[in-house]
């Protein structure tokens, strides 16, 4: 696992509206907490065929393995996080799962088959997309693609809708694995501004969509790359990218790359 994103808040000629007043961290890169805390972190249990969109991604390197979420863009398409397929060599796909390892399809592919964006930064958590090209699927009632925003849509804040997050990621602070089971719960998104005066201006961009987190609920470990969905039509809104250093239960909002902003990225580099 990668060390902590850690961000050099010593310069004196910036402005204290860049700085965040919490360090924002990728999920996948919390650290192990100690503490026993009871609340569930991340919602419901998903039912078969609820979320056909959804996959789960086994990264594995040299250094160890790690898993994320992605979502299902077309027939040889998912979408997911930079900092997911960031130093991976290969991954594992696992589609129309609800109990994690539990399939209907598994495909593996090299990272030979990543498009990592050229311009992600780890220091300030920038342009956290990833695309991996994989062998056909067919869809079925348990696999299938999420529909893309409309280019008409990249003006959209999404501020004040609601949005459904899923994954298997952690579901408490003190939770040592991700879970056996597909979580998801519905979030208010909320505005870029609100999110800045937590994160700062050069965390919390107009690249970046932002939900509220109330009741210690919240994406966690594991949930790294999965989708954010509106909730009434299910267009893919948001890569989930990043949470408080505080912990999924702090109550600081959660982040996610704002797939609007990288329409035309998907496009040229998938032809979707």
């Amino acid at each position: 696992m990668k060390v902590l994103v850690v961000f050099a808040l010593a310069l004196a000629t910036t402005s204290a509206a860049l700085l965040p007043q919490q360090r924002p961290v990728h999920p996948r890169d919390l650290p192990a907490v100690t503490s026993i805390e009871g609340r569930i972190t991340n919602g419901k249990t998903a039912s078969e065929g609820e979320f056909p969109y959804q996959v789960g991604l086994s990264f594995a390197s040299s250094s160890g393995s790690w898993w994320c979420g992605g979502s299902i863009i077309g027939n040889q398409w998912v979408l997911t996080a930079a900092h997911c397929t960031d130093s991976a060599s290969a991954v594992t796909i696992y589609y129309g799962a609800t109990i994690r390892t539990s399939a209907k399809v598994t495909h593996t592919v090299a990272s030979s088959n990543f498009i990592q964006h050229e311009s992600y930064n780890s220091m300030v958590l920038r342009n956290d997309i990833s695309l991996i090209k994989t062998p056909s699927v067919t869809f079925t009632t348990n696999i299938k693609s999420v529909e893309l925003p409309a280019i008409a849509s990249s003006y959209s804040t999404y501020a004040g809708q609601k949005a459904i997050a899923s994954g298997w990621g952690k579901t408490s602070d003190a939770a040592s694995t991700v879970s056996n089971t597909l979580q998801y719960e519905t979030f208010e998104v909320v505005s870029v501004a609100a999110c800045q005066n937590t994160y700062g201006s050069l965390i919390a961009t107009s690249k970046v969509i932002c939900i509220a987190t109330p009741n210690q609920t919240s994406t966690c470990n594991g949930d790294s790359g999965g989708p954010l969905v509106l909730a009434t039509d299910k267009i893919l809104i948001g890569v989930t990218s990043f949470v408080s250093s505080a912990g999924c239960q702090s109550g600081a909002p959660a982040g996610f790359t704002r797939v609007t902003s990288y329409l035309d990225w998907i496009k040229s580099n998938s032809g979707i």
